[in-house]
C-alpha cells in the first residue's frame, strides 16, 4: 500500500516530465522542425485532422518546412490552420505545396524564448512539488488513521523527497538543454 503511494508519485512526476518535453518542442529555435506543426488541426472533410494526416510534411532545408496536401482542395484549409495557430509564420502557396520559411531568430527574441523556457520549467517544477505535497498529505492521513507508523511515514516522506529532487534536477537538465538549443546561432 505505502510503496504504491511512492510508485504513483513517480508515475505522475514522469508524466509531468514528458509533458514538459512536449511543451518545449513547440518553442521554435530558428530551425525548421516538424514538431512545430504538432497540435495544429486542419478543418477538412467535416472534422479536425492533425496536419500530418492531410499531407506529406518534409524539412528539405534548415529553415524550411514543406507541406504537400494529398488532396489539393485541402490546401486553403491548411493555410488557414497555420495562420490561426500561434506559430507566427506566414505560409506561401503555389497551388500544390505550402512553404513555411522559419525566419532566423534575433538576439532579443532568443532571450525572450530563454525566459519562456525557464518559466515553463518552473511551472513544471511547481507541478512536481505539488505531487510530492499530495503524497505527503496522503501519508499523514494514513498515519493519523494508524495504518502506518510515524517511522514509516518519515521514511516514505524521505523517499518522496528524493524522487522530487531527482525529477527537479531532470527538469533543470531538460531546460538547460533547450536554452542552449535556443541560443545556438
Amino acid at each position: 500500500m505505502t510503496n504504491a503511494i511512492i510508485e504513483q508519485l513517480r508515475e505522475k512526476m514522469e508524466s509531468s516530465v514528458e509533458a514538459l518535453k512536449r511543451e518545449l518542442v513547440k518553442i521554435r529555435t530558428g530551425r525548421a522542425s516538424l514538431s512545430l506543426l504538432d497540435g495544429i488541426k486542419v478543418k477538412a472533410y467535416g472534422s479536425l485532422l492533425p496536419m500530418d494526416q492531410v499531407g506529406a510534411l518534409t524539412v528539405p532545408e534548415n529553415n524550411l518546412i514543406i507541406i504537400k496536401p494529398w488532396d489539393p482542395q485541402v490546401l486553403p484549409a491548411v493555410e488557414k490552420a497555420i495562420l490561426a495557430s500561434d506559430l507566427g509564420l506566414t505560409p506561401s502557396s503555389d497551388g500544390n505545396v505550402i512553404r513555411l520559411t522559419i525566419p532566423p531568430l534575433t538576439g532579443d527574441r532568443r532571450k525572450e524564448l530563454v525566459k519562456q523556457v525557464k518559466k515553463t520549467g518552473e511551472e513544471y517544477k511547481v507541478a512536481i512539488r505539488a505531487v510530492r505535497r499530495e503524497a505527503n498529505d496522503t501519508l499523514k492521513k494514513l498515519k493519523k488513521e494508524k495504518e502506518i507508523s510515524e517511522d514509516e511515514m518519515f521514511t516514505l516522506q524521505d523517499s518522496a523527497q528524493k524522487e522530487t529532487d531527482t525529477f527537479v534536477s531532470l527538469i533543470d537538465e531538460i531546460v538547460s538543454g533547450k536554452e542552449k538549443e535556443v541560443m545556438e546561432v
